[in-house]
């Protein structure tokens, strides 16, 4: 498949930067764990990478060690006292731009970068590393990302799954490190887990926000493209929690899909990545999704449940979060209407990715996602990308 691009090649060498690994946060265990579940693949030219990886890890964990022996009983005892305001949709569906915007009330608190790279440590380490190692650690991180050239920091909000995938818990994501091979496709879902191992995973995510309030007692606002698949099993733990499901082009989401996965092999990879399945890894997981995603809906009520079209909240985000807030009853919108304001001000220079879509592709993607283009009304709308936030 032609997947050519007229703006997102020319990051090709950004992405091949160093580059704050997800991994370095993580507990040795967790990591020697990764690596052996995936049988210890790893490139040759990536070994210098991980020897370094693993003894930043090994360091690391001493505070690891420190944190609990100081913060595990008041974790333990903390109660979540509100359901999380869950952000669901696929990959370049715009969930990150949404994350962002919910973000800028102050009612809500969230997983920053340094929160889902660190979870083992951030209670004890954040304001340090953050305030007299700022210097270092912000020159770890690009200040933009390298698949779409949106801002980054590690105070901004992150997706909670790199989280999971620190704290040890199995996550589809660990194909980041190892893309030529696919571990841990059933947590998607989780639903064909044997009840122990959906437990452990129940309490492990539990455990996170716990310490997400310990960090700062408010409503936990959350975005993860994975939490689409898991409605059920979010509403076994949080049976008021919210959704806000956002919708993108299917057409421009694919090609964007791709091109994602693709940079974050090569920055983040342990392997060098083949490539070899990926457009016919990202056609089944869009379907996949909604599938899980439709099979949930019955269960949400109104108010507890919100759609948006990506394209909509581009051309009017001030009046589609002002419908969002009434729809989902979060309280008064324009409390956080001059930071929403100033936020769109400082970005309206952003522009996204151009894609080039050929007509065998396009026909590939109607005929493989036609229900799901027709559900949500793309089915007439011509494949024109709009020069705006592109953020997933």
């Amino acid at each position: 498949m032609d997947l050519s691009t007229s703006t997102a090649d020319s990051a090709t060498q950004q992405r091949k930067k160093s580059y704050a690994k997800i991994w370095l946060g993580s507990h040795l265990f967790a990591w020697l764990k990764m690596l052996a579940h995936n049988r210890f693949d790893v490139g040759v030219r990536r070994l210098p990478r991980i020897a370094g990886m693993t003894l930043v890890i090994l360091l690391g964990s001493l505070s690891h060690g420190l944190q609990s022996l100081i913060w595990s009983r008041r974790i333990r005892e903390t109660e979540i006292k509100q359901a999380p305001l869950f952000i669901i949709g696929h990959w370049r569906s715009g969930t990150t731009w949404l994350h962002e915007l919910l973000a800028l009330d102050e009612r809500f608190t969230y997983p920053t970068t340094y929160v889902c790279f660190n979870p083992n440590r951030f209670l004890l380490t954040e304001r340090f590393d953050m305030y007299w190692l700022g210097f270092l650690f912000k020159a770890l991180l690009p200040e933009k990302r390298p698949f779409d050239n949106m801002a980054m920091g590690w105070d901004r909000p992150q997706e909670d799954e790199f989280a999971l995938c620190n704290l040890g818990l199995p996550s589809p994501y660990q194909k980041i490190a190892f893309p030529n091979r696919n571990p841990y496709p059933e947590y998607f879902d989780l639903e064909q887990l044997p009840p122990q191992e959906r437990q452990r995973w129940k309490d492990g995510f539990l455990m996170f926000l716990k310490k997400l309030t310990v960090r700062d007692p408010k409503r936990i606002l959350l975005k993860s493209p994975t939490h689409t698949y898991r409605i059920k099993l979010l509403l076994e733990l949080f049976p008021d929690a919210q959704f806000v499901h956002i919708v993108r082009d299917p057409y421009t989401l694919f090609l964007s899909t791709v091109h994602l996965w693709k940079s974050l092999y090569e920055a983040q990879g342990l392997q060098e990545p083949n490539f070899e399945g990926l457009e016919d890894y990202v056609f089944e997981n869009f379907l996949h999704m909604f599938e899980k995603l439709e099979e949930a809906r019955p269960l949400l009520a109104p108010s507890r449940f919100h759609e948006l079209h990506y394209e909509a909240l581009v051309q009017d985000p001030i009046g589609q979060l002002r419908i969002l807030y009434e729809k989902l009853e979060l309280g008064d919108f324009e409390r956080m209407l001059p930071k929403l304001q100033q936020y769109l001000k400082e970005t309206n220079d952003y522009r996204t990715n151009r894609y080039q879509l050929t007509p065998e592709l396009k026909e590939t993607i109607t005929r493989r996602w036609g229900k799901i283009i027709e559900r949500y009304g793309y089915a007439d709308t011509a494949y024109s990308p709009i020069p705006k936030n592109d953020a997933a």
